[in-house]
């Protein structure tokens, strides 16, 4: 079954406006591209694109209250970048059994950088956390001596 037609039976009578979830595993994309999906579903917050022989995001309407995508086991291999644009609230992706070389493409160099600092403010946070237990085992190892 083609994606457009899929569609269409998945909105049940509804609007495309009305659909929050949207499950299109399965279908068949025409040339690896999104096809029947547009702007006017504008409450979708959970898409389901597995198994569908997608190759290329570049279809991708703007889904600004998406939170929730699954891409797995399609053909991309690149063209994430287009996921910030046009889902800005994405919390979950899914691209198991695709073909992404390098996710460099969808990374910010900042949000790099303060990951790096997160990472190493947590690390110092855990070495504090251990030589205050060490410090309170000695206390009590003492205590147990005194006895």
């Amino acid at each position: 079954m083609k994606m457009k037609k899929k569609i269409n039976l998945e909105l049940r009578n509804r609007a495309p406006e009305e659909v929050t979830e949207l499950v299109l595993f399965n279908c068949l994309c025409v040339n690896g591209e999104i096809e029947g999906l547009n702007d006017t579903f504008k409450e979708l917050e959970f898409l389901s694109m597995a198994n569908v022989e997608l190759s290329s995001l570049a279809q991708l309407p703007s889904l600004n209250k998406l939170r929730k995508l699954e891409l797995s086991d399609n053909i991309i291999s690149g063209g994430l970048e287009v996921l910030a644009e046009k889902c800005p609230n994405l919390t979950y992706l899914n691209l198991n059994g695709n073909k992404i070389k390098d996710l460099n493409t969808v990374e910010d160099e900042e949000d790099d950088d303060d990951n790096v600092e997160e990472g190493e403010e947590e690390e110092k946070e855990e070495e504090s956390l251990r030589g205050e237990k060490r410090k309170r085992d000695a206390e009590d190892d003492g205590k147990e001596e005194n006895d």
